[in-house]
């Protein structure tokens, strides 16, 4: 496979993940003290902040040779901490809500969390390409 394709693959991979992520954690939100009006949302602009590394740094990093460990290491973090962050979530939401448990399948980021998995193995195909070349 090309570097190419693989480094197109986890660019569109991470930026659907930055758009399911701006769609779910909109930092723009209504400000219920003025109607009508919307203000800025520290919070969920934080929730924003991996996803958007993941597009413009990891894309970056993998882009050479010198720097795909960087990336490798990078994207391989981003995805670890997405992953607790969202199972996290996901269970306490369906704690909260008493759901039950065969609801984690159709209720829960199980499916982000898989996209997450999905551009990390990308990375790791890319990155692997880019050993066995040096070896």
């Amino acid at each position: 496979m090309k570097k190419g394709t693989l480094l197109s693959a986890l660019f569109l991979l991470a930026v659907g993940g930055l758009v399911l992520h701006v769609r779910i954690h909109y930092f723009m939100v209504e400000d219920k003290l003025n109607p009508g009006t919307t203000v800025f949302d520290a919070t969920k602009f934080l929730a924003n902040i991996f996803p958007f590394i993941d597009v413009v740094l990891v894309t970056a990093l993998f882009s050479s040779r010198r720097t795909a460990a960087y990336g490798y290491l990078l994207n391989g973090i981003i995805v670890i901490y997405g992953t607790v962050f969202m199972t996290h979530f996901s269970l306490a939401r369906m704690a909260a809500m008493n759901m039950p448990p065969v609801s984690i399948l159709t209720n829960s980021l199980l499916p982000d969390i898989a996209i997450a998995w999905a551009d990390f193995f990308v990375g790791k195909a890319l990155y692997d390409l880019y050993m066995k070349r040096e070896a």
